[in-house]
């Protein structure tokens, strides 16, 4: 394994697509999801610790508004490893000022490796051999190494990476050059690049060097490392919001990519519990449900009193949260996150 491999948890996310459970104040990432006693933050911290070797050298970066429910899920984490943004810039500006920080505590050839809070792993195993292949690719290459999930069906809700020319092999795992990087593409271009071999789903983490890309951004985004170095956190007014992707990845020429298998799910919305969940029965519970001729359905109610009774219902998802509830279709769960900006007014203000 690579010397001084930091894992830092992005956990600045709002995970409005799991509305009305996931709030303002309590997102997705801090919520239990999968039927375990842990959070999805937690769960990711506990993954990152053997590969961290301990709390000392895991971080987490978080907006303003959740960094004491960050504190009081992971008590452990020492208070200096808590980045706080005071304003939201997506992933670039969070990914260069942590970057920096931790060159500053480790120095530049640290390995900085990249984690959204909210993701699920089946194989954990499988999951830290990946990254610590990933930290050697960086290492020996000096690359951006990115982990790309093995497609399993045509998505149209996560971006692709197009593997080009082979960069050898790190702990018997195939790595690549990047050719280049695809926001999300619809249905008919999902599918062509399901049949091919060389597409992966874009995953969203990150290993890599913290001189290599605090170089890369000299190089591609010089006016967001240049105010993050002069000014830190105070910084933050001033800067656009940018994706890492944006920023970073899809011009620079240090992007590699290992195709990962280790079961992953980025539980986007509330198709993926059916995902993690869904047996033999005809519907997903998670609650006192009494359906009459249902089937395909999410029914979801946070009071363990509360019955939900539905009838004739086909693909829905319903789910009850203290004075809000939701009814939306499978198919088009990724329209909450538009709903709930319907939500911005005085009168609705207390349900978000």
């Amino acid at each position: 394994m690579a010397k001084s491999l930091i894992p830092i948890i992005l956990a600045g996310g709002k995970g409005e697509r799991f509305w009305p459970v996931s709030r303002l104040r309590r997102p997705k990432q801090f919520l239990c999801l999968d039927g375990s006693d842990r959070s999805l933050m937690q769960s990711t911290a506990d993954r990152l610790l053997p590969l961290a070797a301990g709390w000392d050298a895991l971080w987490v970066i978080t907006a303003s508004h959740l960094a004491d429910g960050v504190r009081e899920q992971l008590p452990e984490l020492p208070q200096e490893n808590i980045l706080v943004e005071p304003q939201g810039r997506d992933t670039a500006p969070a990914v260069a000022w942590a970057t920096l920080e931790v060159a500053k505590r480790h120095g530049e050839d640290a390995i900085c490796c990249f984690f959204p809070a909210d993701h699920y792993i089946t194989d954990e195993v499988r999951f830290r051999r990946t990254i610590q292949a990933a930290a050697a690719l960086a290492e020996q290459q000096g690359a951006i190494a990115t982990l790309g999930i093995t497609p399993t069906f045509p998505s149209t809700g996560y971006g692709y990476i197009e593997q080009g020319q082979t960069a050898g092999r790190y702990d018997d795992l195939p790595a690549y050059q990047v050719s280049r990087f695809t926001e999300k593409p619809d249905h008919q271009t999902a599918e062509q690049f399901l049949a091919r071999d060389r597409y992966c789903w874009n995953s969203g983490m990150f290993v890599f060097p913290a001189g290599v890309m605090i170089r890369e951004l000299k190089a591609h985004a010089p006016d967001l490392i240049a105010a993050l170095k002069d000014k830190g956190v105070d910084a933050y007014a001033s800067l656009e919001k940018l994706s890492i992707d944006y920023a970073v990845m899809e011009k620079t020429e240090k992007a590699y990519v290992l195709p990962a298998d280790f079961g992953w799910d980025d539980l986007g919305d509330w198709n993926a519990i059916e995902r993690l969940m869904q047996g033999e029965a005809a519907n997903v519970d998670l609650c006192q449900h009494v359906g009459l001729e249902t089937k395909g359905c999410i029914v979801y109610a946070s009071d363990p009193e509360e019955v939900v009774v539905t009838i004739g219902l086909e693909d829905v998802v319903i789910v009850r949260d203290g004075k809000a509830t939701l009814i939306v279709r499978k198919d088009r769960t990724q329209d909450i996150k538009q709903a709930v900006k319907s939500l911005g007014s005085e009168q609705y203000k207390h349900l978000l």
